[in-house]
């Protein structure tokens, strides 16, 4: 009985395109940090609780590009 092969996460994503998308969502997540601070978000969030839909989307993307990103870099298996 031959041992079964577990495909690496996610499957067939090579270490310079993990890489560079870590890298690429550090750099969304410091854009949607700033677009939170800036004085549009202040006065949207002032008035309706909630920050501006760019700074959110800006925000989400980087935190889902550093964590796909970062898992795929560092926590790889190989076979």
């Amino acid at each position: 009985m031959g041992r079964a092969v577990v495909p690496s996460y996610p499957p067939g994503m090579n270490k310079p395109l993990s890489i560079a998308l870590l890298l690429i969502g550090i750099l969304l997540l410091g854009y949607g940090l700033n677009a939170g601070d800036s004085f549009a978000s202040e006065t949207k969030e002032a008035i309706t609780g909630t920050p501006t839909d760019r700074s959110m989307i800006l925000i989400i993307a980087g935190v889902a590009g550093v964590v796909i990103g970062g898992l795929s870099t560092f926590f790889r298996r190989h076979n």
